[in-house]
């Protein structure tokens, strides 16, 4: 491959797997769009495109939305972490059928010999086909009782690798996303900041699985704790209160 190298996207999407309504689906949403043209107008994917494809790929197979991949991309995201977290999801699911194909074999063999299987056998097949992922962590413990952080950890951890690109990347970025358009002037009944608030509230509920006492002590935490719960140390503890009374009225505007 040389460094001029450019692909149409028919070769691209031969070469990756996809379809060419996918790739200009992705174009047309701006999350990966041809960043050259030939001589006759022609749009063709570069090698930097080709990267940007790497991680659309890598961070879709690990569970993420394409509205959530594209604002972690937009936010950076660190190649060394992606590639590590693409590989222990790709290892999980290895493991997990290794597990489930070992218990298979194992009732497949007492079948054969009109052997009926053991309820252990059984219930160590069905455990097999439900397996998660890696464990997350996710930890509020000063707002939380062990009950909840349990319900936390356990919807943490079925998200397996994906937990830190919504919790650690796109949580924090939308929650700054928000007080751009705060400073700047924007109504909060402004359908960019409702949509804004909308998203954070569908992560809530993803975490939470919409518990009210889970999501009063998480909004509990990001009012004692805004630096921390933003992943920004410098941000001013009243700017970010400031910014959740403004959410809260985008959540009640009208539609």
């Amino acid at each position: 491959m040389t460094t001029s190298a450019t692909w149409k996207v028919g070769r691209l999407a031969e070469a990756s797997g996809l379809t060419v309504r996918t790739l200009h689906h992705w174009d047309a949403i701006g999350l990966l769009s041809p960043s050259q043209r030939t001589a006759g107008g022609h749009r063709e994917y570069t090698e930097e495109d080709l990267v940007r494809l790497y991680q659309v790929l890598a961070l879709r197979s690990l569970g993420l939305a394409l509205d959530t991949i594209a604002v972690c991309l937009d936010a950076g995201v660190d190649p060394a972490r992606l590639v590590r977290d693409h590989l222990a999801g790709v290892e999980a699911s290895l493991a997990a059928l290794g597990v489930l194909r070992e218990r298979l074999v194992r009732l497949g063999d007492e079948l054969s010999e009109d052997r009926p299987p053991t309820a252990t056998d059984l219930l160590e097949a069905l455990r097999a086909i439900g397996g998660t992922g890696p464990e997350g962590e996710y930890t509020l413990g000063r707002h939380l009782d062990a009950d909840q952080i349990d319900v936390l950890r356990t919807r943490a951890a079925a998200l397996g690798p994906a937990m830190h690109y919504l919790l650690e990347v796109e949580w924090p970025e939308l929650y700054r996303r928000a007080e751009r358009l705060r400073v700047a002037g924007m109504p909060p009944s402004d359908q960019k900041v409702r949509r804004l608030a909308a998203r954070m509230d569908e992560l809530s509920a993803l975490f939470t699985g919409g518990d009210a006492g889970i999501s009063a002590g998480v909004k509990a935490a990001w009012h004692d704790d805004p630096a921390a719960m933003s992943g920004d140390p410098g941000a001013p503890s009243d700017a970010w209160r400031e910014l959740a009374d403004y959410l809260d009225l985008a959540r009640n505007s009208p539609a």
